[in-house]
Order: C-alpha cells, then structure tokens, then sequence
C-alpha cells in the first residue's frame, strides 16, 4: 500500500513521527504493536497529504481467523485484528467509509468492538445480493462479448446455484476461469477450479470426523436430494468442530446452497452446481481411498487365514463407509475388491476347472494361499446370505481350486462373497 504511494514518505504535510511510522511500515519492521494500528496511520497520512477522506476495503477479512485457529495462536490473532479494526474503523477522522468482506460474520468474537454504525449483510439477506457475484445477465453478456453465448448451459450447470436471498449467482472467479479457457481452446471441458484450493479441506475434515448419519447425509446430498437443517448466520472459527454447526459452515463459505428458508432458522440445502459436487466427490474418494488402503493388509490376512467371519466383519466395515452414489451391478463390486487388494498379484476373469473364476490372489512363494472369490450383487438384502453359499458351492462344484497351477501352492482357500448396496455375506468353500 505505502508502496505505491511512496510520496508520502516525504511529504511536507506529514510529521517525522508519522514519517517514521510510514517507513517502518514500508521496510517491514514496524512492531507488532505499530502494526495493529497501522490502516490508521496509513488512512490518516493519506487524509493529511492528499487532502481526501479514504475508503478502506479488507477482502477476507475472516481469513487471517481461519489460519490462526488452525495453527494455534487464536487469541492472539483476535486480539490483533480487533485493534486494527478499532483504530481504523472507529472514530477515525480520515475515514469516509469502509468496506469489509469474508465467508463468515463473526461479530462475536468481539473484533468490532464499538463498531455499531456499520449494516452487516450475508448470503441469507437480500439487500446489496447482486454484488456478492456474477447474476444470470451478467453471464450472458460476458459469454456474449466473447462469442461463447453457445456456452450458457454449460456454464450454468457448472458454476451458477449459488442463492443469494432471493437471487440466483454464480461464482465470478470459475466464470471467468472458464472463459479465459475456453477462448484459449474451444475443446475446453470445464473443471473444478475450486477442487485445489486449501479451503476445500473443510469437506474432507468434516467427512473424516464425522459419524455414519453425517456420512448418509453428505450421500443424499451429493444423489440430488436435499436435507433439512437449522442455520445459525453468525458463528466463530472456535465453533467449527461443533457437529451442529458443520451446515451453518458449508452453507456459509459456498458448499451448500440454500434453496427454501422453512422459518424458525430451518432451511431446505442442496449442492449448489457440478464444480462443488466435484469437490465432494473427490474429497469422498480420498476419505474412501485412504480408509480401504489403511485395511487391506488385514484384510488380505484373514482371507489368508480362512477366517470368513472376520472377512465379514472388515469388508462391511469398509462398504459402510464408501458412498453408494456408485454403480451398484455386479461389475463394481467386481473392481472395489480388485482395488481394495491393489497391491497384491490379483488375475480376474480366467478359465479354470469347469467355468471361468471371478478373480484370484495369487501368492508370492509356493508356500502361500492362493484365494479365490466369487462374488455376485443380490437383488434383495434377504437374498445376501443364500446368493454367498450359491457362489461358494460354485468354487467347489466347477473345480476351481483344482486347476494344475493353484496345485503348485501348498495352500487354496475360496469364498463366496455377495453384495447388495453397502452390505455384504462372505462364505468360505467348504
């Protein structure tokens, strides 16, 4: 800021204390105390020198609280921001007004303490809505100015269904983002150009920490459904691991999109676009990946070691915590379990006996196991169990495990497994 008013370093309207306040801000040695204060000084210098009140803009404002509450110096940082905020925002002289912006209105914090003359406005009111983003005419013309009208569903399918009060929004940023792309190369698919941002770990955290309702309801969510919750428009960073405010949180930074106020607080949510429902999905997948990853090895264990009912036990633990958004038919089952053994030598789909196995682990050395599986998708829940013991008897009656190269091995162990959505039965051949 000083920077690019460096005049005022040696204007002869500003005293030398000013002065040297301005240079230790330019030359990044001010003290801590100096710089809570420091918008003031620059607001007033500007004031005296140029003769003209100032209007100070802060963008993200909430961003600072963020990286502070997740590095441990909270207190701290609120205390330093209510100074800035203070001194530059309460009875400054300098000051014609100012403007603040950020994902959260933490006004409890008590960072605007005695700022009483200032209207405080979210995504829930509707007075200045159309200035939070790009409105639908907005879109038009832009697509319009750079020959890309053709693309308006596209980009409203990806980027639009943000509501703000009662107005429809789309995000300015991935509009543009995808603008400049498609100008570039008209073959431009459009992406997610929030799935690489930091502030998407908020998903993941709340997918990692939260219960199995938390999880069924990020599933209906991301199948089109919407859900029901209490919103609260106020909220501090120290209240983010409250599982009751984890909506209020993902409504307020853009992740949800509130399509029907019920009164009493309560409104009606959904995923806002394509973009946000791939960062759920990606962050899903990750959560997914790494939790199957972190079982595998026992899981291959027990299959190892015959124990059907631990098998059982971990592969319904596992397909409880997948999301069921996913094809069900047999043909996925088939690649969740060649995926959840990635890393051990797994052949599908070979000749043996008197028919074709579903897939097999071989082992390392002669004196491993070889496992072979079966696996089918029941219809019903109440067909699991029947369908598991139709698929072992299988192994048994075509010989499977009698093919000449399992008989190399000094041990052949097989199961039936059958799945319906996130459940499974497993059967040991007999």
């Amino acid at each position: 800021m000083i920077g690019k008013n460096l005049e005022l370093l040696e204007s002869d309207h500003l005293t030398d204390i000013t002065k040297n306040k301005l240079n230790s801000l330019h030359s990044e040695t001010a003290s801590i105390e100096d710089l809570s204060t420091s918008l003031r000084v620059i607001s007033q210098a500007m004031f005296t020198h140029y003769h003209q009140k100032v209007i100070i803009l802060i963008d993200e404002y909430d961003v600072p609280m963020q990286a502070a509450y997740q590095n441990d110096y909270y207190d701290k940082m609120v205390d330093f921001l209510r100074s800035i905020f203070s001194s530059s925002l309460k009875t400054n002289n300098a000051l014609e007004k100012g403007i603040m912006t950020g994902c959260l209105r933490i006004s409890k914090e008590s960072i605007f303490t005695g700022l009483n003359n200032f209207s405080s406005y979210s995504i829930l009111d509707n007075i200045a809505n159309e200035f939070f983003g790009f409105t639908e005419k907005d879109v038009q013309q832009l697509l319009a100015d750079c020959q890309l009208s053709q693309n308006m569903n596209e980009v409203k399918e990806w980027y639009d269904g943000y509501r703000f009060g009662d107005l429809e929004i789309y995000n300015p940023w991935s509009t543009l983002s995808y603008v400049k792309y498609k100008i570039r190369d008209d073959s431009f698919k459009p992406v997610s150009f929030w799935a690489n941002t930091s502030s998407n770990g908020i998903v993941m955290k709340y997918i990692q920490a939260g219960d199995r309702g938390l999880r069924n309801e990020f599933e209906q969510l991301m199948n089109g459904q919407s859900i029901v919750k209490d919103i609260k428009s106020e909220l501090t960073y120290r209240e983010m691991d409250d599982i009751n405010n984890i909506y209020s949180f993902l409504l307020l930074t853009g992740y949800l999109k509130a399509i029907k106020d019920l009164g009493d607080h309560q409104y009606e949510l959904v995923i806002p676009n394509k973009e946000v429902y791939e960062i759920y999905k990606q962050s899903f997948m990750s959560y997914f990946t790494d939790y199957a990853g972190s079982r595998k090895n026992e899981l291959y264990q027990e299959l190892v070691n015959g124990d059907a009912r631990k098998v059982n036990l971990l592969l319904n633990d596992i397909l409880i915590r997948s999301i069921s958004y996913f094809d069900n038919h047999e043909s996925f089952y088939h690649g969740f379990l060649v995926g959840l053994l990635n890393g051990y030598e797994v052949i599908s789909n070979r000749e043996a006996g008197d028919g074709r196995f579903d897939l097999c682990v071989m082992p390392e050395t002669i004196l491993g196991t070889v496992i072979l599986i079966e696996c089918k998708h029941s219809i019903r829940q109440d067909c699991l169990i029947e369908d598991a013991e139709a698929d072992a008897r299988q192994i048994t009656d075509r010989n499977y495990l009698e093919e000449k190269r399992f008989k190399i091995y000094a041990h052949a162990v097989g199961y039936g497994i059958s799945f319906y959505k996130k459940q499974c039965y497993v059967v040991k051949t007999e």
